[in-house]
């Protein structure tokens, strides 16, 4: 089995752009929070970019979304930062992995439709006939999940095999489990792969909300918010990586920054405990000895006091970090966000070893080893 070396990271959230940005906040009380625009709910927005250096076309811009926009932007700083931006040839042959969820909704055409149906003589009729006219395909389009990965193949040239996964926190670990994966059996050499999200939304806010998992008070840190009954900060944010196998990272004279050791992905059914001892044995598989673990808690009450048990006995020495206080929680880019995190953290040698977890507010239990490259 080949190793599978990271050597580009790029990263954007509420905590900044660049991997500085986000070492930095590592040790800040809390990352930027607007308490108003979704009252009761708190929501980490992304900080404002000049996305024209990464996206240069406005017909570009005028056609993505904010979570395409996003994706786009750190999928650029990725490539950017592993020095490949300008090698077509090798661009050509990347593979592409994308977690990403479904597209945003168009709230003017959801409310002249909800509106109308109140006083619509036949509701069905009226539903269907709405939905079939206003809904134009270049709109639908651009509700498509997989229209991230095609907006990174068109902007910045990224044409070998692509694949988009959606199920929340899971897909996240599940692109990264899939490039390691095929790199280190040797079926691949390279691959660009993370995902991205936008949490200013009140379309996803009512989906969480509906289901009990938001918190509505004022930002408290990760792990103390079960004792008053838990629940997710939504982040928006986006993260990319370029992954390779270490012989081909040398070959090209690309400098590894980290070395993804293993990855392990569960879907546990959730009884008592089961979230602890699903870490527990992730941990044992990998052969895990962290000095610093980049967990991936929701803050969700049950899970993240189950999942702070389990990190206490697998690195009781390690100092522990949860994403959420650094940029919130970005679902599908909360995996790749901490991977990246972890591989700043020991190509600056602030660590020899880390742990990344990702436990799905839902469902999904993951973690990647990372380690130093040499």
């Amino acid at each position: 089995m080949r190793d599978v070396v990271i050597t580009g990271l790029g990263i954007v959230s509420a905590a900044g752009e660049g991997v500085d940005a986000h070492l930095s906040a590592l040790t800040s009380a809390s990352p930027p929070t607007d308490l108003d625009t979704f009252a009761p709910y708190p929501v980490h927005p992304m900080v404002p970019l000049d996305y024209e250096r990464q996206i240069p076309k406005k017909s570009d811009l005028r056609q993505m979304e904010a979570w395409q926009k996003l994706g786009c932007y750190a999928a650029g700083l990725a490539l950017d930062a592993a020095g490949v931006k300008d090698d077509a040839d090798l661009k050509s042959r990347m593979h592409l992995i994308v977690a990403a969820g479904g597209g945003e909704r168009d709230y003017a055409v959801d409310g002249q439709i909800l509106t109308g149906l109140r006083t619509a003589e036949n509701p069905g009729v009226f539903l269907n006939e709405r939905l079939m006219g206003d809904l134009r395909p270049t709109l639908f389009l651009a509700q498509l999940s997989n229209l991230l990965a095609g907006n990174i193949s068109i902007v910045h040239g990224v044409t070998g095999a692509s694949r988009t996964f959606m199920g929340e926190e899971s897909s996240g670990i599940d692109a990264i489990r899939v490039a390691q994966a095929r790199i280190a059996s040797g079926q691949d050499d390279i691959f660009l792969v993370g995902g991205a999200y936008n949490a200013e939304r009140p379309d996803v806010l009512l989906i969480y909300e509906m289901g009990g998992f938001l918190w509505k008070q004022a930002h408290r840190p990760v792990w103390n918010r079960p004792v008053e009954g838990g629940g997710m900060i939504l982040g928006s944010g986006a993260a990319f990586l370029v992954l390779e196998s270490r012989e081909h990272a040398a070959a090209r004279g690309a400098k590894a920054l980290a070395r993804i050791a293993g990855v392990a992905s569960d879907r546990d059914r959730r009884q008592d405990g089961s979230v602890t001892r699903a870490l527990k044995r992730q941990a044992e598989t990998l052969e895990a000895k962290p000095d610093v673990i980049i967990s991936g808690a929701t803050g969700v009450q049950g899970i993240t006091e189950d999942e702070q048990a389990a990190l206490t006995e697998i690195a009781p020495n390690a100092a522990i970090h949860a994403t959420g206080d650094v940029a919130g929680h970005m679902m599908e880019g909360q995996a790749p966000a901490g991977i990246a995190i972890a591989a700043a953290l020991i190509a600056r040698g602030q660590s020899n070893e880390a742990l990344v977890t990702s436990v799905g507010h839902w469902r999904g239990e993951g973690s990647v080893r990372v380690t130093r490259a040499s």
